[in-house]
C-alpha cells in the first residue's frame, strides 16, 4: 500500500500498545467507516481500535501516529477517486494461508465498518439495495476464504489476487455510492467542484 506503512509494521505496534485489533481488521474498519461517514469517522475509528489501551502508555501514541497516517492516506486515496487505494494486506512474501486469513479479516473489518454505529433509514436502505446488497454478500463470502490444500500455489496465488482486485475496486464503489449520504463538506473532491 502507498501510505508508507506496511501490514506487518502496523501489525505489530496494534500488538504492542494492547489492541485486540490486527492491521487488516483495522483497515478494513477504517475504509467501511469512511464510506458512511467520511473524514467525520476518525475518532470512531480510532476509538474504536484502541479500545481497552492504555491512554498513557507510549506504545499507545506511537500507535496513534501510525494509525493517524493510515487515516489521512487513506482517506485521500478514497476521496481523490484515484484508484490509488489498497487493501492494507500481508507482503507477497507471506504465506498464501495467511495472506487468505488477513484478507478475510480486512473484509470482516469493512462489514464491521458499514454496519456499526447509528443508521438513519436511508443508509440503512442503501446498504439493502444493489450494488452495496451484492458487495456485503461478495465481502461475507471472502470472510471464509481459505487455501484449498489439495490446490497448486500458482491456482491459489491468482485466485487472492483477483479477490483483492475484486475488494479494492468494491470499496472505491461503496464508498462513491455513499457520498451523497455523508456530510456535503465532507468531500474534497466535490468541494473542488463548486
Amino acid at each position: 500500500m502507498e501510505q508508507g506503512i506496511d501490514h506487518s509494521t502496523l501489525d505489530q505496534a496494534l500488538r504492542r500498545c494492547g489492541s485486540t485489533w490486527d492491521a487488516s481488521q483495522t483497515h478494513g474498519l477504517l475504509s467501511g467507516r469512511l464510506a458512511i461517514a467520511g473524514a467525520d469517522s476518525g475518532f470512531d475509528w480510532l476509538t474504536r481500535v484502541l479500545e481497552g489501551t492504555d491512554q498513557a502508555d507510549a506504545l499507545r501514541v506511537e500507535c496513534e501516529g501510525l494509525l493517524g497516517a493510515l487515516f489521512a492516506t487513506t482517506y485521500q486515496q478514497l476521496a481523490e477517486r484515484l484508484s490509488a487505494f489498497t487493501p492494507l494486506l500481508p507482503d507477497d512474501h507471506d504465506s498464501p494461508a495467511s495472506r487468505a486469513t488477513a484478507l478475510a479479516h480486512w473484509c470482516e473489518g469493512f462489514l464491521h465498518g458499514l454496519v456499526s454505529g447509528e443508521h438513519g433509514a436511508d443508509l440503512r436502505a442503501r446498504l439493502q439495495a444493489e450494488p452495496l446488497a451484492d458487495i456485503i454478500r461478495d465481502m461475507l463470502q471472502i470472510t471464509r476464504a481459505a487455501t484449498d490444500e489439495d490446490t497448486d500455489v500458482e491456482s491459489d496465488e491468482e485466485a487472492y489476487f483477483e479477490l483483492v482486485e475484486y475488494v479494492r475496486v468494491a470499496v472505491q464503489l461503496a464508498f462513491e455510492e455513499l457520498a451523497d449520504l455523508r456530510q456535503p463538506g465532507d468531500d474534497p473532491a466535490a468541494d473542488a467542484v463548486h
